[in-house]
């Protein structure tokens, strides 16, 4: 039997975005700058040229999907400090209409299913939340930020207690870009 001595992975990098390993990764670029901080034991990042090196030695197969896993938050943040990431959302309601504002961090729903006390979700990071009429757009740089954010919409117009075949309305993403 013999083992392979060790398992490399290559991430591109885009001439515009720069990238700073120390004790953090950083990735900054045309849209701003994110950092994330590594800390998985079997897997090393070096940078050599235009191309950064995820490396361990003797892989198992946790090993490998860490390097998996790793490349993806990489070059999730690569896309996200080139290119952004923004997802539409739609209000929907049938029964009472209801009306979204954003307000120091949190959005807050009010006539949600006729309920008197308004509803909130938290806007998470540096994501920017933006209504209009019946449109919530979720923008950002950091993909997780962005998606917790978009979630933190949905779960919080949540129906509980009513048919959801009758009672639909709500905040739905549509597409993500």
């Amino acid at each position: 039997m013999v083992l392979a001595a060790s398992f490399i992975e290559e991430i591109e990098i885009p001439a515009d975005v720069n990238v700073d390993i120390g004790e953090e990764l950083k990735v900054k670029g045309p849209n701003g700058e994110i950092s994330r901080k590594f800390t998985y034991p079997n897997v090393s990042i070096a940078q050599e040229n235009d191309k950064l090196i995820l490396k361990t030695s003797f892989p198992k197969k946790k090993d490998k999907s860490m390097i998996g896993t790793t490349r993806a938050h990489i070059n999730n943040m690569i896309k996200g400090v080139t290119v952004g990431f923004i997802y539409k959302m739609k209000i929907v309601f049938a029964h009472f209409p209801m009306t979204v504002k954003v307000q120091k961090g949190i959005v807050v729903i009010d006539n949600f299913l006729g309920e008197r006390h308004p509803r909130t979700a938290k806007i998470v990071g540096g994501a920017k939340v933006e209504v209009k009429g019946d449109d919530v757009t979720v923008t950002g740089i950091n993909k997780e930020d962005v998606g917790q954010t978009m979630a933190n919409l949905e779960q919080a117009t949540k129906i509980k207690g009513r048919d959801p075949r009758v009672f639909q309305d709500g905040i739905y993403l549509v597409s993500k870009e």
